[in-house]
């Protein structure tokens, strides 16, 4: 590996007879010709004095020297092509089974946000530490103010895993981003819990689906039946607290209803397998749900030909889209004149927040509603305690009282 420049002006110091450091103002610089990228590999020393700029000098040189000798080049991409090449990585992880298809769609959709902060055009080598402090204020004042913090957080972790990922590969010269240290979360602050339906909210928005897809309406027979099918989903979604993904990939095959005698009247409950590859946390799990008999009437709606078929599909064939889904959903949310609809956030998976709320309620343990939701005690714990005036009420009021033969009765 040879400079193109064998002499070297007056001034210039040569470095391993192959590189050379110079002064420029009072700081001394190196560079280097690197035949197979036909270009000068340059950066400041940061120093002014002669000795040290030497010894930098050479360990620039063997720094660079042994990334050649790897394959590693000097140049950087930027940050688009690092994103590209990190997201191309993760879709082995999803072709894998190893992430699900919508945890890379949420890996994406993070890091456009970090690109819309930092620039497409960046190149990598040139990043610092501290480049991404203000990002927090950046997400904030986009969105004008409505980015909830937690999703800072999960964005930032995202965006140290790529940096992580690239560093490794030799795209960068850094692992991380030192972000501004945020706020510690109030897990007792109701303005960070996950939007949920009031008891009274639910049973308003029962009561418009019902009129959303009444016939007086005078839909034609594909509309009414798409309808009906958001509604089942949503009948069925509050009951089962099935994630969106979960739940939109279930199978007829994968749901069976079994008739139980709870308190001496006999009650349609639907046992549901939830598949590894279609679970978040890529593991199986098998639970009851109340209200079977939503899943035989949406049986005699979409009228499937074999158990393999989707349960939730509008053409037999493809997934009930998330946007069909959503549309349907705010068009019942209105319709049910929920109270501040439009700043709540309330989405469908909501449901999912309204049914463990409601499990709670009934005085199921938190183990017990985390292995039907399928994950963990201690994230039921942190989202789900004290979201209710009643679980507050009852935890003021708790009492107690010894008996004659001492014994504690809790009353």
């Amino acid at each position: 590996m040879a400079l193109k420049k064998q002499q070297f002006a007056e001034g210039e110091i040569a470095i391993f007879d192959e590189a050379c450091i110079y002064k420029r103002g009072e700081y001394w610089q190196f560079r280097m010709w690197l035949p197979k990228e036909n270009k000068y590999a340059r950066k400041s020393l940061r120093t002014r004095s002669e000795a040290t700029a030497i010894e930098k000098g050479k360990a620039a040189y063997l720094e660079i020297y042994a990334n050649l000798q790897q394959g590693k080049s000097y140049f950087s991409i930027t940050t688009k092509e690092g994103v590209e090449k990190y997201l191309s990585f993760r879709m082995r992880d999803v072709e894998l089974g190893h992430i699900v298809k919508g945890r890379h769609t949420t890996i994406a959709t993070h890091l456009q946000h970090f690109l819309s902060f930092m620039g497409k055009d960046t190149k990598l080598k040139e990043l610092e530490r501290t480049d991404c402090e203000n990002y927090f204020y950046h997400r904030h004042k986009a969105t004008n103010g409505n980015v909830k913090q937690v999703t800072v957080q999960n964005e930032q972790s995202t965006i140290n895993a790529l940096m992580k990922w690239l560093h490794k590969n030799g795209e960068t010269h850094i692992d991380g981003f030192d972000f501004k240290k945020l706020p510690r979360l109030d897990k007792g602050n109701e303005a960070i819990r996950r939007a949920t339906l009031t008891n009274d909210e639910y049973e308003a928005l029962y009561r418009a689906m019902r009129t959303y897809t009444a016939k007086h309406n005078k839909l034609d027979d594909a509309e009414l039946r798409v309808r009906k099918i958001v509604q089942h989903y949503v009948l069925i979604a509050a009951n089962s607290g099935l994630r969106v993904g979960e739940q939109r990939q279930l199978r007829w095959s994968d749901v069976q209803i079994e008739r139980h005698k709870v308190n001496g009247e006999e009650q349609k409950l639907a046992r549901i397998h939830v598949r590894a590859e279609t679970s978040k946390v890529r593991t199986s799990r098998t639970f009851l749900c109340r209200n079977g008999q939503y899943f035989e009437r949406l049986r005699e709606i979409s009228k499937p030909k074999t158990a393999d078929e989707l349960i939730f599909t509008v053409d037999n064939a493809n997934e009930l889209s998330k946007r069909t889904l959503l549309y349907h959903w705010h068009k019942m949310i209105e319709l049910a004149d929920i109270a501040d609809r439009e700043v709540r956030d309330l989405v469908p998976y909501s449901l999912r927040h309204f049914m463990i709320t409601q499990r709670i309620m009934s005085g199921l343990t938190f183990r017990q509603i985390a292995d039907m939701c399928g994950t963990s005690v201690a994230q039921i714990e942190k989202t789900y305690y004290h979201l209710n005036d009643e679980i507050r009420l009852t935890n003021a009021v708790a009492d107690y009282r010894r008996n004659a033969d001492g014994t504690i009765e809790v009353l």
